[in-house]
């Protein structure tokens, strides 16, 4: 097995009392079952004492790393049960003179509302870099763990939805710059200076971000689900053929993405599913069977995953009460042929179609990208793929460096997966009977609003948008994108797709709250058939205000 690297020490005095280098992370709370995700310092079997549930697991290891993912059984239905984390008989969580309330895995009543917190683009923690304002995810923490003892706490969250950019491994903070200096000779001598490239670096990068004692415990008491987007692996990741092409001639490139999307697996997927499909999941399977050392396993899979785009399926669905989440990866299974292009394979096509069916209350979709966009971006994200497939090559060469300078990937941008998307949801929303709100939750665009489709269904239709968590748009950028919403705007951006031979949009919408350019968290509110959205962001104080909320059925 190769050797442990010793990970990157954190401000968090309680990590260095416990075996465990990050967790418990209670990521899915599924009946009156859970799963708790931990890494420790070394391999062993790691046991979870919830009530009168005990639950074990042996660790399975790769690259030197070792990690646990116990299953928790016969959790009580509406209930809250205090855990313990033990690690090879010994207790190591909480740690002694814990400063925060114990963890708890609360489960859900059969009927009641459902609240769900989202939000994107976490840069770092603020223990480690300080060029952000106040954490969003951070203040969030402080006021729910202050209100645990609380004789009115607030409302608990069913769970915590984050839509990409958990970690940065192109813009890496002060700390993991240092910790990229400290390991020079050990580097591949081509790779990027301040960017990580392997899965050692990788790890480093959640150990930089989630060793923050306020996210470390809202990790460990709110179930949380996630998704990839680019900054994850790189920027503009899976724009275009002709960047995959480009990027495929960097020598580092085939370590990066292996390692990027088997870290991915290993932090963030793993958790994503349930425990009823763990026996199903063919990577978990294969890293059980070889859990002494599954870096092979891993290895192949991250190559795999990504020369084979739509060989494994990232995107997952669960339900909340009555409400149906579903989450849709819009990366790594791009498709990016010319006249083909579209957000997601085939397969994940046809397995949305299947997961928005049936009969809930409220529909959400989970997507890192935002669906509806400011419309004069919406317009230039259009011609631009429009531009991309001229039949003039410099027309062709320009459009692609400006699509890839500007970032203009989104929805638009994939104008059949638009298009496609806009018949799917209209479908859902004007079902006799259906949901009373389909929302599409999203990131990724540093600043937070929301807008309505301005469609005749029988139920609204709703892009929410939160982003960031703990980054910065730049203040150049500000005004830039408050014309961006404007009507002038708009027309300018039309007028440019009509000269590049595109038809209006199939969809209109608009604004009903926002921008906010504050960091920022969101929750969605649903009780019985009515909901709601607040925005909340952070002033130099390090506490959320409310700046919107708004009815999505009155």
């Amino acid at each position: 097995m190769p050797a442990v690297e010793e990970p990157l020490e954190s401000d968090s005095t309680v990590s260095v009392r416990s075996p465990l280098i990050l967790g418990p992370v209670l990521r899915r709370v599924e009946g009156g079952r859970a799963t708790i995700w931990v890494e420790p310092n070394r391999p062993g079997t790691v046991e979870v004492r919830a009530g009168s549930s005990v639950n074990s697991s042996r660790t399975f290891s790769a690259h030197g790393h070792h990690y646990g993912l116990v299953v928790v059984e016969d959790l009580p239905p509406d209930s809250v049960v205090p855990y313990e984390v033990w690690f090879e008989g010994e207790k190591a969580w909480p740690p002694p003179d814990y400063d925060y309330p114990q963890p708890a895995i609360r489960t859900r009543p059969e009927d009641g509302g459902v609240r769900i917190l989202f939000g994107s683009c976490r840069e770092s923690s603020p223990l480690h870099t300080d060029r952000f304002p106040p954490d969003a995810l951070d203040a969030y923490a402080v006021r729910l763990s202050g209100q645990v003892e609380s004789p009115e706490p607030t409302e608990w969250p069913d769970l915590i939805m984050l839509l990409g950019d958990q970690v940065y491994a192109d813009e890496t903070s002060t700390t993991m710059k240092r910790v990229l200096e400290e390991r020079r000779a050990q580097r591949r001598p081509d790779a990027p200076d301040e960017q990580v490239v392997d899965f050692h670096e990788y790890t480093q990068l959640y150990v930089d971000s989630w060793t923050d004692p306020d996210i470390r415990w809202l990790f460990s008491t709110v179930p949380s689900v996630m998704i990839f987007d680019d900054h994850e692996i790189i920027d503009d990741w899976n724009i275009s053929d002709t960047w995959r092409t480009d990027i495929n001639r960097e020598s580092w490139w085939a370590t990066r993405i292996k390692a990027g999307l088997a870290t991915y697996w290993v932090y963030q997927h793993l958790g994503n599913i349930p425990p009823s499909e763990l026996e199903k999941d063919p990577v978990y399977q294969a890293v059980l069977a070889n859990a002494d050392d599954a870096t092979a396993v891993l290895d192949e899979f991250g190559t795999r995953a990504d020369s084979e785009p739509g060989s494994y399926r990232w995107s997952y669905a669960l339900d909340l009460g009555r409400t149906r989440v579903v989450v849709l990866d819009n990366r790594a299974g791009r498709q990016l042929e010319p006249g083909r292009r579209a957000m997601a394979s085939d397969a994940d096509w046809a397995w949305l179609r299947d997961a928005v069916d049936g009969d809930h209350d409220h529909v959400v979709i989970g997507s890192s990208l935002p669906w509806l966009m400011p419309p004069a971006i919406h317009h230039l994200e259009a011609a631009s793929e429009r531009l991309t497939e001229s039949r003039r090559p410099w027309v062709r060469r320009r459009a692609e460096k400006i699509r890839r300078a500007v970032d203009l990937e989104h929805w638009a941008a994939f104008g059949r997966s638009f298009d496609a998307l806009a018949e799917l949801l209209t479908d859902v929303a004007d079902r006799e009977g259906g949901p009373a709100t389909v929302c599409v939750l999203s990131g990724d665009v540093h600043h937070s609003y929301v807008a309505r489709a301005d469609l005749p269904t029988r139920s609204p239709i709703y892009q929410l948008t939160c982003s960031p968590v703990h980054n910065a748009l730049p203040g150049f950028m500000k005004p830039a994108m408050r014309f961006s919403w404007s009507r002038a705007a708009a027309a300018i951006g039309r007028g440019i797709a009509k000269a590049a031979g595109l038809p209006p949009p199939v969809v209109k919408w608009h604004r009903v709250a926002g921008p906010v350019y504050k960091n920022a968290v969101s929750e969605l509110w649903h009780d019985g058939r009515d909901a709601v959205v607040t925005i909340a962001g952070t002033e130099p104080d390090k506490q959320l205000h409310r700046v919107a909320r708004v009815s999505l059925t009155r």
